[in-house]
C-alpha cells in the first residue's frame, strides 16, 4: 500500500495539500453499498466543526465510524482549474459505503468558500444535508491568522501576505451563505453557531442529529460538553479590530437576515447589531 492510501499516510504526504494526494476509494465490506452522501458539512473554518463532527455526529450510533471517508475528505479541491471528469457523481459516491439503516457524510469547512465547489457538489448530491457552523467573524479571522501563523513558524516561513486577506474573505459569510440556499434550498441547509453549540451543546446536538433524519441521543457525549473557549488569544491591536468591524459589519447584517436563528448577542465585536 502506497503513502496516499494509508489512513494517516506518510510525513512526506501529511505536508502536501489534500487536494495534491491522489484519492482513493474506501473498501467496501460484504453487504454495504456506496453512494452520494446523507450529508456534508461545508463550513466555516476555525469554527468548531472538528469539535462538532467529532461529539455531535460521530458518536450516534447509527452513523458510519470507519476510519474513511473520515472528516475531510477534500474532494473537490482539486477541480479548481474546471477539469471536471464526466463520471464524477459516481467517484464522489464511492467514497461514502455504508450498512443499511446507517448515515454517513463529511464536513470539509473550505467548501462553502470556494466558488466552484457548491455547484459541484450539486451535481453529485443533490438531496443531502448542509451543514455549516459560524463563529464571531473577527474572532474566525484571528483564530485563523494565528494559525497560520503558527504553521508557517513551523516551516521557517514568514506569513504571507495573501493569507490575511484569504482570513478576511472566509469571515464574510453572506454570500457564502446565499449560494448555498440558491442551490440547496433553505430546508437542506443547517446553519450552526459556535458560540450557542458552547453555551448549549444538548439542545443544538439534539437539533443537528433530527435535521439528520437521526434520533436525538438523551445525553451529550463527553468531548461535546468538555469543549470550552480556547486559550487566551494575543490582543488584537484596536485599530485592526475597529478596521475588521467596519469591513464586515454589513456582511454581519445581511448573515442575520437569512439566518434568523442567529443570536447576534452571542457575537460581542457586533453585539450592537441584535
Amino acid at each position: 500500500m502506497s503513502a496516499t492510501e494509508t489512513a494517516g499516510g506518510s510525513a512526506a504526504t501529511e505536508s502536501r495539500e489534500p487536494w495534491t494526494v491522489a484519492l482513493t476509494d474506501p473498501e467496501v465490506p460484504e453487504g454495504w453499498a456506496t453512494g452520494p452522501p446523507d450529508f456534508v458539512g461545508v463550513g466555516a473554518q476555525r469554527c468548531g466543526t472538528t469539535w462538532w463532527y467529532r461529539g455531535a455526529i460521530r458518536t450516534h450510533p447509527q452513523m458510519v465510524r470507519e476510519a474513511k471517508p473520515g472528516k475531510e475528505i477534500h474532494f473537490f479541491d482539486r477541480f479548481f482549474d474546471g477539469e471536471v471528469p464526466g463520471d464524477l457523481p459516481k467517484r464522489y459516491a464511492r467514497q461514502f459505503p455504508r450498512p443499511e439503516g446507517s448515515i454517513t457524510g463529511e464536513w470539509t469547512p473550505r467548501y462553502m468558500h470556494d466558488p466552484w465547489t457548491p455547484p459541484l457538489l450539486r451535481q453529485c448530491a443533490p438531496d443531502t444535508r448542509i451543514l455549516t457552523m459560524l463563529r464571531d467573524p473577527i474572532e474566525r479571522y484571528r483564530s485563523g491568522v494565528i494559525r497560520e501563523q503558527k504553521l508557517a513558524a513551523e516551516r521557517g516561513e514568514e506569513l504571507r501576505i495573501a493569507v490575511i486577506g484569504d482570513a478576511i474573505h472566509r469571515s464574510l459569510y453572506a454570500k457564502q451563505l446565499e449560494r448555498l440556499q440558491e442551490l440547496f434550498g433553505q430546508e437542506r441547509l443547517l446553519v450552526l453557531q459556535y458560540e450557542r453549540c458552547l453555551a448549549e451543546p444538548l439542545g443544538e446536538m439534539r437539533r443537528t442529529q433530527e435535521f439528520l433524519g437521526l434520533e436525538p441521543l438523551a445525553e451529550a457525549p463527553p468531548r461535546l460538553v468538555k469543549e470550552s473557549s480556547s486559550a487566551p488569544k494575543p490582543e488584537m491591536a484596536p485599530v485592526l479590530r475597529e478596521a475588521l468591524h467596519e469591513r464586515l459589519r454589513d456582511d454581519v447584517a445581511r448573515t442575520a437576515e437569512l439566518c434568523p436563528d442567529l443570536d447576534l448577542s452571542l457575537w460581542p465585536n457586533f453585539a450592537e447589531l441584535a
